[in-house]
């Protein structure tokens, strides 16, 4: 079975604004995404994350490059069968009901007629919208209209799902469920890419994840290989002890944060730690608490994105998505 998706030295330009200037939304991006994998595609607004996924599902055309998805070009309607998308911004038509547009959906997607009220109904559950499922499109909220997005493109049992910022409008307990629908999936073999803002989703169900800035892929591979398990710094909650008596006590902090009644001190190596705790005992201070901090996706999300804008003089071209 051929990879899910394959990207190869992908490069999107455009020409925009009064004086033709040419914004590059995508540099040569390389990727590959494997069957059952939960990959998470990341980046700040303008990066090139929807026109990569533009690119994917057909909407656009590379200016040099290529991307296949399950084996195909992303052009080629035998390539869409086995493809299940949600845009950031999905269309629906709001006089129809959720029942009724996914019925839609299903018909247009090749559902069996046999199967298709029986698909909608068990979807309408699945994605908490059986109350609702006879109302109008047009009174729906944002999340529940997600949800009815979310539906959709899981009706006709895709092997690979592409959600576009699929949590935006959701709730915390809709994303719990929606987090749930993901690694259901992944747990019955599909594959799904998706983009968001949400780091901490990503984060707790991704096996792998992108980073992209300014259209370039600056960081790629496992969460678990991006973010050590090594203790990044140490939060140590002192009392009865002066800001002033740490600094010209030689304790190394990288900060000292004054609190109403006590000081929170960030050091970097378990030896500071030690040079603190000494010098608390001798001072008569007292300590509060000692709390070790392990380095975060977002921590690794904003250094890249930090670097990047530093290497090239500031924020990245803009414009695209």
């Amino acid at each position: 079975m051929p990879q899910p998706i394959q990207v190869d030295k992908l490069s999107k330009r455009y020409r925009s604004g009064f004086l033709i200037r040419e914004i590059h939304a995508l540099d040569s991006v390389s990727f590959d995404v494997g069957q059952g994998e939960i990959f998470g595609f990341l980046g700040p607004n303008g990066a090139g994350k929807t026109t990569t996924i533009k690119i994917l599902v057909g909407l656009t055309r590379p200016t040099s490059g290529s991307a296949k998805v399950m084996g195909k070009s992303p052009d080629l309607v035998a390539g869409k069968r086995e493809l299940g998308f949600l845009p950031e911004s999905p269309y629906f038509y709001d006089h129809l009901s959720a029942r009724e547009f996914l019925e839609l959906s299903g018909q247009l997607n090749g559902v069996p007629r046999r199967e298709l009220r029986e698909r909608v109904t068990r979807m309408l559950a699945t994605v908490n919208l059986t109350r609702a499922a006879d109302a109008r499109l047009r009174g729906f909220s944002r999340g529940m209209l997600q949800r009815v997005g979310i539906a959709q493109a899981l009706l006709h049992d895709p092997k690979l799902v592409i959600l576009d910022e699929p949590m935006g409008g959701l709730d915390p307990i809709g994303r719990k469920e929606f987090r749930d629908i993901i690694l259901g999936l992944r747990d019955s073999g599909r594959t799904v890419f998706f983009s968001s803002h949400i780091l901490q989703d990503i984060e707790m169900i991704c096996d792998r994840v992108a980073i992209l800035v300014a259209g370039r892929l600056v960081s790629l591979g496992r969460l678990d290989e991006i973010l050590a398990t090594e203790i990044d710094t140490f939060e140590v909650t002192v009392r009865n002890i002066s800001e002033d008596a740490l600094r010209t006590g030689g304790v190394k902090a990288q900060q000292i944060l004054p609190g109403d009644d006590k000081l929170l001190v960030v050091v970097r190596s378990e030896g500071d730690v030690e040079e603190l705790l000494r010098l608390l005992a001798a001072q008569d201070g007292k300590l509060v608490s000692l709390v070790p901090r392990v380095r975060t996706l977002e921590d690794f999300f904003m250094s890249k994105v930090r670097s990047q804008g530093a290497a090239a003089g500031g924020p990245g071209t803009g414009g695209a998505r």
